[in-house]
C-alpha cells in the first residue's frame, strides 16, 4: 500500500514537472507587440487575438499599425495602437504605463521591431549605425528594462526577443545588423538563465528567410558598387522595391512564422529556429565554427527544391 502511495505521490509530481514546462495559455493575458505594422509582428498580434490575448500593437509607421489595428477588430478582445519609434528611448521607457493605465498589466512582450543597413562598414555613415544600433538592440534593451518588473508581477510571463540566424552566422556588407542580433542573442540568453525557475520565460527568437517588408524598410548604400554587392548578397537582381517584393513573396509566410513562435513560447523554448533554413545554417555553424559559409550553399539546395515545390503561403482563416 505504502509502495502505491509513493508511486501516485511521484506521479503527481512528475505530471506537476510537465504542466511546469507548458504555458497554460494565452487567453486573458496581455500582449505587447513591437514592430507589429506588418510581418511577423502584425501576425503575433493577430494570432494571440485569436487566442483570447488583448494585444497592445506599437510600430513607427502609423499607417501600417492603422491597418493591423483594422484586422484585430474581427477579434472579442481589447486592443490598444500606440505608434513608436524604438530609438526613443523616453517613449519607450514611457510604454509600460501607458499599456497599464489601459489594460491593468501586461504578460507578454514582443521585441519584434527590427531594420538593417545593407552597406560595407568602411563605407556605412555613423548615423545609419546609430540608427539600426539604436533600434535593434538599444530598443530591445530599454524595452526589457522598463517592463520586467511588470512582467515580474505575473503569475505567468513570457520575454521574446527576435535575434535572427544572422546572429548566429555572418555574411559580408550586414556588420551592423549582425553586432545588434548577437549582441540580441546573448543579452536574451543571459536574461533565459538569471530568470531560469521563475516566473518568466525568456526566448531568443532566429527567424531564417521570412517574407516580411524589413528589405523595403531599411537602408542601401547609394554607391553603384555596394548596391550590386547587396544584391549578389541577397540572391536578388532589380531595385530595392524589386528586391523587396521578391524576398517578401518568397519566404515563409510571416503568420506561420508568428505560430511557430507562439508554439515555441508555450513549450517555453528558449530558442526558436524559423524556417529549415535557419536550422540547417545553425547545424553548419556548428559543424564548422570558422568555415560555416563554405556548407552554406549545400544546405541551401534543400532548401531551394522545397520552395519551388510547396511555397510557404499564409495560415487559413486569418
Amino acid at each position: 500500500m505504502l509502495e502505491a502511495l509513493k508511486g501516485l505521490s511521484q506521479s503527481v509530481l512528475l505530471l506537476q514537472s510537465l504542466k511546469d514546462l507548458f504555458m497554460k495559455s494565452f487567453a486573458q493575458k496581455v500582449a505587447v507587440v513591437t514592430g507589429a505594422g506588418s510581418g511577423m509582428g502584425r501576425y503575433l498580434a493577430i494570432l494571440l487575438a485569436r487566442a483570447g490575448a488583448d494585444v497592445v500593437i506599437c510600430d513607427v509607421n502609423t499607417e501600417t499599425l492603422a491597418e493591423t489595428e483594422t484586422l484585430l477588430q474581427r477579434y472579442n478582445v481589447a486592443v490598444s495602437s500606440i505608434p513608436l519609434d524604438m530609438a526613443d528611448k523616453a517613449a519607450v521607457e514611457a510604454l509600460p504605463e501607458q499599456v497599464i493605465a489601459r489594460h491593468g498589466k501586461v504578460d507578454l512582450l514582443f521585441n519584434n521591431a527590427g531594420v538593417t543597413v545593407g552597406a560595407e562598414f568602411e563605407t556605412m555613415t555613423e548615423a545609419d549605425w546609430d540608427w539600426v544600433m539604436n533600434i535593434n538592440l538599444n530598443g530591445v534593451v530599454n524595452a526589457t528594462r522598463a517592463f520586467l518588473p511588470y512582467l515580474r508581477q505575473q503569475p505567468e510571463a513570457a520575454l521574446v526577443n527576435t535575434s535572427s540566424i544572422f546572429g548566429m552566422i555572418a555574411v559580408a556588407k550586414q556588420s551592423v545588423y549582425h553586432t545588434t542580433k548577437f549582441a540580441v542573442r546573448g543579452f536574451t540568453e543571459g536574461l533565459a538563465r538569471e530568470f531560469k525557475g521563475t516566473n518568466l520565460s525568456v526566448h531568443c527568437v532566429h527567424p531564417g528567410h521570412i517574407g516580411t517588408n524589413i528589405i523595403k524598410n531599411s537602408r542601401f548604400s547609394e554607391t553603384d558598387e555596394s548596391e550590386v554587392q547587396q544584391k549578389s548578397l541577397l540572391g536578388l537582381n532589380g531595385s530595392q522595391t524589386e528586391m523587396s517584393d521578391l524576398f517578401r513573396d518568397n519566404g515563409m509566410h510571416p503568420s506561420r512564422a508568428a505560430q511557430v513562435i507562439l508554439d515555441g513560447v508555450t513549450r517555453r523554448r528558449s530558442r526558436i529556429f524559423i524556417g529549415l533554413d535557419a536550422k540547417l545554417m545553425d547545424l553548419a555553424q556548428r559543424i564548422s565554427p570558422t568555415h560555416y559559409d563554405k556548407l552554406m550553399p549545400l544546405f541551401m539546395i534543400p532548401i531551394t527544391l522545397l520552395r519551388n515545390k510547396k511555397p510557404m503561403k499564409d495560415l487559413p482563416a486569418l
